[in-house]
């Protein structure tokens, strides 16, 4: 019986390797299926996008949207980022904000793109419920201030499940449905099941075939040549880098791969 477990084993490791090889294999990010309708260039002159990055707490943006920022800048898009709150639940909240701008020096985010909000009505917590016409106002409001045409941020589900990172999705639907008339269009970063969150490169496979795959609402799926670019960025939330994090960047596919779909 132990050889099969073995067997087992070892058929795992060859595959997580196998996966991470391919991850690797590319030069720079790539978007799967490569295609000119994901975020294609504006109208006019304007190729590059101005995007606004929108999450609940300082270190969202390291642990579930590196790829997605990486794979931006790489094709010389200007990233923003729009932190709703301070992620002050355990009083460290002047603590993780600072984090943040060393994560986003890791990032390649210049500082003066990178806000942090200290809201009374938008405090870090399991059961703080966030006021999602007020997460539209402020959003509307760095929209205007960064001349932004592109938001992305979390889907319903909020990848871990937090309130407030669903929150924050239903306020950037509160600001659409307000500016139905503007020109900002929205991507969110697919939830995930429990096994596929923590195969790590292994699901680029699986992601792969849901993007190729014919759906009502594309899916594109975009992989982090550079996972030690994720790791980097999240270490330097050092209030926050406790051993279940580490394992957590190792084994999460977030490290590896994003799904984006249009709001």
């Amino acid at each position: 019986m132990a050889w099969i477990w073995m067997v087992l084993a070892a058929g795992a490791v060859l595959l997580w390797a196998i996966s991470l090889g391919r991850v690797l294999s590319s030069a720079a990010p790539s978007c799967v299926p490569s295609s000119p309708q994901f975020m294609p260039p504006l109208s006019g002159d304007r190729r590059s996008r101005n995007v606004l990055l929108v999450v609940a707490h300082p270190d969202d943006e390291s642990m579930f949207f590196a790829p997605t920022i990486l794979f931006l800048k790489s094709k010389g898009h200007s990233i923003h980022i729009l932190c709703m709150s301070r992620g002050n639940a355990d009083g460290l909240g002047d603590t993780r904000k600072e984090e943040l701008y060393h994560a986003c020096v890791s990032l390649k985010i210049p500082h003066e793109q990178v806000k942090v909000l200290d809201h009374p009505k938008l405090q870090d917590g399991f059961h703080e419920k966030w006021d999602h016409g007020l997460v539209a106002e402020l959003t509307m409001e760095h929209v205007q201030l960064w001349a932004i045409d592109t938001i992305v941020t979390f889907d319903s589900y909020g990848v871990s499940g937090h309130p407030n990172h669903k929150d924050v999705h239903h306020g950037i639907c509160k600001f659409l449905h307000t500016n139905r008339q503007g020109n900002v269009e929205a991507w969110e970063l697919a939830s995930l099941s429990i096994l596929r969150k923590y195969s790590g490169p292994i699901d680029i496979w699986l992601s792969s075939l849901t993007s190729f795959a014919w759906t009502k609402q594309p899916i594109y799926t975009l992989v982090n040549s550079s996972p030690s670019r994720s790791y980097e960025a999240m270490a330097a939330h050092r209030s926050q880098w406790v051993w279940f994090r580490r394992l957590f960047v190792m084994f999460s596919s977030y490290t590896y791969i994003n799904m984006l779909r249009r709001i």
